[in-house]
């Protein structure tokens, strides 16, 4: 019976069974760890920053996508810039773009569901006037993030600087 059993592994030195690991063993993976987390950790840094970035433009033509159908079913007219939001996309309107409850006298929109998208950059998803109307931004329209829209045009873009740069 006892040919059948598996020896135990013996430490050279004391002849006795091994229950733990050495230093030098434990370093060894410590090392191997770091060296790993060193290559797997800023490619997932630029795969966040990917994400946002796509995210951002997904969020960007649903929204200009949905202001041009807008403009579409209210005589070219743009949504307007209430109180930092857009409510006319986001509620039954009639063709003047007056906001009612959905029915036969408010038969368009809403235009998006619940609340405007957030930028994936800030989270926010308020929106301010642009700095100049009439013209592309060069620069986010002030420091507290979401979008920025022209009422003039209807056209809408992010408000912070990592889409500028």
């Amino acid at each position: 019976m006892k040919d059948l059993m598996v020896p135990e592994a013996r430490s050279p030195r004391h002849g006795r069974a091994r229950k733990a690991l050495t230093l030098i063993e434990v370093l060894i993976v410590v090392v191997i760890m770091a060296i790993l987390a060193a290559v797997v950790i800023p490619q997932f840094a630029s795969s966040t920053d990917d994400a946002r970035a796509s995210a951002l433009q997904f969020n960007l033509h649903t929204l200009r996508s949905q202001i041009e159908l807008y403009k579409a079913q209210h005589f070219g007219r743009a949504p307007e810039l209430i109180n930092n939001d857009l409510p006319q996309l986001t509620s039954a309107t009639n063709a003047q773009g007056e906001i009612g409850a959905p029915g036969p006298n408010y038969p368009f929109g809403p235009y998006i569901q619940g609340a405007l998208p957030p930028n994936p950059y800030d989270g926010k998803n308020r929106v301010v006037q642009v700095t100049t109307p009439g013209q592309v931004p060069t620069a986010p329209a002030d420091n507290q993030g979401g979008w920025q829209y022209d009422p003039t045009t209807g056209t809408i873009y992010p408000n912070n600087p990592e889409y500028f740069q």
